[in-house]
């Protein structure tokens, strides 16, 4: 019995040496990638392409070893507590947020001593709190018109009909909200989410939610037509597209989603950012054209041609000055640097990056100051680098890609130096870039437009939720409100619904309901 005791105990004593072991392993790997998506993120500025998918690969990983971590800890239940307590370190808890309501819940207590059966005085309490959701509650509002007669006359009276969020429609404002921001806003096409309502105990055909989504996209284009506006109103404006699958005849073709972005504040801008989008068949210069007639300013943009006749001097509703964009230039010796270890592409890379490094020192900063230390500082860092390129340039051949990477910026060094003389431009296009990110990731979960008028109408749904994101309030309960208000308000002051002054006169909490 003493040598099977014996026996269990170096059994047991290994499978805890190993666990601890395995644990140990685990615990490394995640803070190594903690600290791999840190670094990553921290680099702010550059193309997005260079370092988007090695982010998401990276926490995909992470979250697998996390729950893995969870999962060996809650199999040592069994265990020591010696031994639980060597755990891996646990993240600090946040306190749950203010706004939320609080449930009490008192736990039973003893009406007695339970040691002499006397009487018990309160001293104090501990509270213990926990965050929890309950799933979306469905009901049905009743309008209630009560008719009313006139003894003396027998005129009938009844209040008149309440507006509906859509015309005839029997879904509320808050439904309504709920299907646009789920499908643009997180990328969830109609047909799950009706499952999901069906599971919760509601039958709506995809087909109903579709009608509700073209519906809600005709009465809030007042709206999308206001911030297209704002946005072409800027000094300085972002722009690009992505490709967008649309479905045709017989097979599936490419069209164009654009964004033109207003953002303000990088120079200290007191207008409120925006973000507009339209829709294209087909990716030809005239339908930028057409978007931009009437707007008059910088354009940060990458080198696409077809940008190329709203350059021209001369042009109808005045001119639009090119200011390139480094971070595409960066991202050409990017490539070669991490894929051939190019040693100009890599000094080309250091280079640059030492131009964005003062940048994120003055970002934020009124024009006229970020003029001043772009005068002082990034200047000479530039005409080094043009002397450099130059000097460089002649070594290789024009059909190295290291060549061709300086030979798109040098062809085009006006456009890419002009940030030294208006301290409104950014560096950078990633502005609109980030516009795009959402459009790109929605892709994969709708797979494709289903016509061009779902095109035209994503476009306009999309300028709606990333203008509100932009001003940092929830796109769902700012939807919710708007189209709940939206019947009874007047054309003429549809400014006050728009997301930033919505976001001074209404409280988000109580239009989140």
């Amino acid at each position: 019995m003493i040598v099977a005791e014996r026996a269990a105990r170096l059994s047991a004593e290994a499978e805890v040496a190993a666990a601890k072991a395995d644990r140990r392993v685990l615990d490394i790997e995640i803070e190594r990638l903690k600290l791999e998506i840190a670094r990553l993120r921290r680099e702010r500025f550059g193309a997005s392409a260079e370092r988007s998918a090695r982010i998401a690969q990276l926490e995909l990983a992470l979250e697998d070893l996390e729950e893995t971590a969870a999962a060996a800890e809650g199999a040592e239940e069994p265990m020591t507590a010696e031994v639980r307590t060597v755990g891996r370190r646990k993240p600090a808890r946040r306190p749950l947020p203010d706004h939320l309501a609080r449930v009490r819940v008192v736990e039973p207590a003893p009406t007695a001593c339970p040691c002499c059966g006397g009487e018990l005085r309160k001293l104090g309490e501990d509270v213990t709190e926990t965050l929890e959701r309950v799933p979306a509650r469905w009901y049905v509002v009743q309008h209630v018109r009560e008719k009313f007669s006139c003894r003396c006359c027998e005129t009938i009276t009844q209040p008149p009909a309440p507006f509906h969020a859509i015309a005839r429609g029997r879904a509320g404002a808050n439904l309504l909200a709920e299907v646009v921001f789920a499908k643009y806003g997180l990328h969830l096409p109609l047909h799950r989410q009706s499952a999901r309502f069906a599971r919760e105990g509601v039958e709506l055909d995809v087909s109903t939610l579709a009608d509700w989504v073209g519906t809600v996209s005709v009465a809030l284009r007042p709206l999308v037509e206001a911030i297209a506006m704002h946005a072409r109103a800027g000094p300085r404006i972002h722009a690009d597209d992505t490709p967008v699958p649309v479905l045709g005849k017989g097979k599936t073709k490419t069209g164009r989603l654009w964004t033109v972005v207003r953002d303000d504040r990088p120079f200290a801008g007191t207008a409120p950012p925006a973000a507009a989008y339209f829709y294209s068949p087909d990716r030809s210069g005239e339908h930028a054209e057409a978007f931009l007639r009437g707007f008059s300013g910088i354009m940060q943009a990458d080198a696409f041609s077809g940008f190329g006749r709203l350059y021209v001097p001369g042009r109808e509703g005045g001119p639009v000055i090119e200011a390139a964009c480094w971070a595409h230039a960066r991202r050409k010796f990017y490539e070669m640097a991490d894929l051939k270890k190019a040693p100009i592409a890599i000094e080309a890379v250091k280079r640059i990056d030492a131009l964005f490094a003062i940048e994120r020192e003055i970002n934020g900063l009124p024009a006229d100051r970020r003029l001043a230390v772009r005068a002082e500082r990034s200047r000479p860092l530039v005409a080094e680098l043009e002397d450099w390129l130059h000097r460089k340039r002649t070594t290789l051949s024009a059909k190295s890609p290291v060549a061709k990477a300086i030979d798109y910026l040098l062809k085009r060094w006006p456009a890419f130096t002009r940030f030294l003389e208006d301290g409104r431009i950014c560096l950078s296009n990633n502005a609109a870039e980030r516009a795009l990110r959402g459009i790109a990731v929605g892709r994969r979960n709708w797979t494709f437009a289903g016509s061009d008028a779902g095109g035209e109408r994503a476009a306009a749904l999309y300028t709606l939720i990333e203008t509100a994101k932009l001003n940092g309030i929830d796109p769902r309960a700012w939807l919710a409100d708007v189209l709940d208000r939206l019947p009874g308000h007047s054309v003429r002051r549809i400014d006050e619904l728009l997301p930033w002054s919505w976001q001074r006169t209404t409280d988000p909490k109580e239009a989140a309901g």
